[in-house]
Parts: structure tokens; C-alpha cells; sequence
């Protein structure tokens, strides 16, 4: 008998903790995200955009824990640049020099993990990013706003291209390339908004 009021009694505390679960899984609004970067050669700089394909965020509350996004690489843009020259630097970035577009369309990131920073909406994330088809793990701090009614999840991250197998104009598989190397790491800056 008193195994049975033993497991009565843990039956009710786990549906006690069900009825009191605020986590929540929160679509991306591909409309109002987006994506910049920003490249760098010794000769200089060039920005732009690209587009978010989709995503999900998990929350505990308003607390973030996990999720993930595509990137639309076919959408890369170019904003420092007009008309032929930006059109010029678009193509080359979209063909198989760097990020191969036609063969991998999507780049992704999913979160592994999600640490506090310890100021409310500031964390730590670790996950895993791939890009044409190499998955490395990458940590970035990131921030997520609720005061607009819908999460906006903001971050800065610095990606080192060698690790994608992304090599042209590279000091780190060229010698030699003088003015014309192009450096190996770039910007991202994150903006994901979640759906009402």
C-alpha cells in the first residue's frame, strides 16, 4: 500500500511541474531578422547582408534556451558598393572561390548550449555552425529583448572562414599574396526576431 501512495504521490508532482513548464518554442520572423557581415582585406573593407531562411528559439520563460537558424546564402548583398562593382563582389562571394552557393544554398546554427551571463536577457552560447557542409562549434555572447512583446536575439560574432574550407585569398593556404590577401576572419551581426 504504501508503494502505491509513494508512486500516487510522485504521479501528481510530475504533473504538478507539467502544469507550472513555461518553456515555449518561438519562430523566427524572417521578415524582420537579418543578418550583416563584413569582410576584411589588407587593402580595406566591404560590408552587406544576408537573409535568415528560418528558425526557432526555445524559452523558458523569457529565459533563452536553445534553437536554431538558417542562413539564406543565396540572398548575400552588398552595401559599401554600386551597381557592376557591388554585382561583381556579390558574384565572386557566391561562387565556388568562397561559399560555393550554388552547391550549398544554407549555412545553419544550432545551439548546444545556453550559459547566464548573469544580467538578465545576457548569455553565453556555444553551437555548432555549418557552412558548406563543415560543422565546427563557435561561442559568442548574445542578447535577447522582450520589451517589444516578442523576443529580439542580437549578437556579434567573429567567424574564421579557414575552418570552412573557405580559402581564396587566404594567408593561411596561400604565400606570397602580398596587398591582396583577404583576411580570414569576418563579422556577423545577428538579428533575430521572434514571430507574435
Amino acid at each position: 500500500m504504501k508503494s502505491v501512495k509513494f508512486f500516487a504521490l510522485l504521479t501528481l508532482f510530475a504533473f504538478v511541474g507539467l502544469a507550472f513548464t513555461t518553456t515555449v518554442n518561438i519562430a523566427v520572423d524572417t521578415a524582420a531578422s537579418q543578418i550583416t557581415w563584413k569582410g576584411y582585406k589588407v587593402t580595406g573593407d566591404h560590408a552587406g547582408t544576408i537573409g535568415v531562411k528560418n528558425g526557432n528559439f526555445t524559452y523558458d520563460g523569457t529565459a533563452l534556451t536553445g534553437g536554431s537558424f538558417e542562413i539564406d546564402m543565396t540572398t548575400i548583398a552588398c552595401t559599401d558598393l554600386q551597381g557592376e562593382y557591388a554585382g561583381k563582389l556579390v558574384g565572386h562571394l557566391k561562387s565556388d572561390d568562397f561559399f560555393g552557393v550554388a552547391t550549398y544554398p544554407t549555412a545553419k546554427f544550432e545551439i548546444t548550449k545556453v550559459v547566464s551571463r548573469g544580467k538578465t536577457g545576457d548569455y553565453k552560447v556555444t553551437g555548432n555552425l555549418t557552412i558548406k557542409e563543415t560543422t565546427k562549434a563557435i561561442k559568442f555572447n548574445a542578447t535577447v529583448d522582450h520589451s517589444t512583446g516578442v523576443p529580439v536575439a542580437t549578437a556579434a560574432i567573429t567567424i574564421d572562414r579557414s575552418d570552412f574550407n573557405v580559402k581564396y585569398g587566404s594567408g593561411s593556404f596561400f604565400d606570397n599574396l602580398g596587398d591582396k590577401t583577404i583576411y580570414d576572419e569576418f563579422d556577423l551581426g545577428l538579428k533575430l526576431v521572434g514571430t507574435k
